[in-house]
């Protein structure tokens, strides 16, 4: 609940920020992006159903959906610090990730890998094993 409550007034200073003329100036639209990629981008949420694997930024615009039967492998990483926070592209294909290093990468069926970031790896790695029927990170 406080998340949402963090969201909505981030999202209303945001808001105010680049509606108010003038004074706020380029520093205020700076600030603006700023606070409206905090509410995007305050946290990864990884959802595991029998049918899909959803992780979601933030309050869910931004997500990316990998269908399970289309997952040929899922096994933990460790990214370098240099890989960063976010959704961009690495050697090893798409990070998604808030905080840490620890992930797991799913590769699919059409050789496409993503890396999804999580504090607890062995966890999710378990869950998308249930699902996939996979043993030791191999579908």
């Amino acid at each position: 609940m406080i998340q949402w409550s963090l969201a909505a007034v981030t999202a209303l200073v945001a808001l105010l920020a680049l509606c108010v003329p003038a004074p706020l100036g380029a520093g205020g639209t700076v600030v603006a992006i700023l606070m409206i990629c905090l509410v995007l981008f305050h946290s990864l949420t990884v959802t595991v159903t029998t049918d899909t694997i959803v992780a979601a930024f933030g309050p869910g615009l931004i997500r990316k959906t990998f269908r399970v039967e289309n997952i040929r492998a899922a096994r933990v990483v460790r990214n370098p610090w240099y890989y960063g926070w976010g959704i961009h592209l690495t050697p090893h294909g798409w990070l998604f990730n808030v905080s840490g290093f620890d992930a797991i990468e799913i590769e699919q069926k059409n050789k496409r890998n993503f890396c999804i970031g999580t504090d607890e790896p062995a966890r999710l790695l378990a869950a998308i094993c249930k699902v996939t029927k996979c043993e030791s990170g191999k579908v």
